[in-house]
């Protein structure tokens, strides 16, 4: 599983802007799911707050979401979630 940069260190001082990027393969609905699971525990994620990314053969694609991070909870369960969907590939 991919290693959460939030559970490396016990030393973060919350509340913090935290990016979290999140790959998977280019479909229609990836983006809306994407934003969907970070908006349940994140919910004041701003549109300017987010970036995409095509991979160079427009393949894959990297939803960037930067989220003011309350909790390592907050992070733990939201990796947690992201994770466990089959159309995330990666998260870092």
């Amino acid at each position: 599983m991919e290693t959460n940069p939030a559970t490396q260190s016990s030393e973060i001082a919350y509340p913090l802007d935290f990016p979290i990027k999140i790959m998977g393969l280019r479909e229609p609905n990836f983006v809306k799911t994407v934003v969907n699971i970070v908006r349940k525990h994140a919910p004041d994620l701003d549109e300017s707050a987010i970036e995409l990314r095509t991979s160079k053969k427009n393949k894959y694609l990297s939803v960037t979401c930067t989220i003011v991070a309350t909790s390592r909870e907050q992070l733990d369960a939201l990796y947690q979630e992201l994770g466990d969907h089959p159309a995330v590939a990666m998260i870092l």
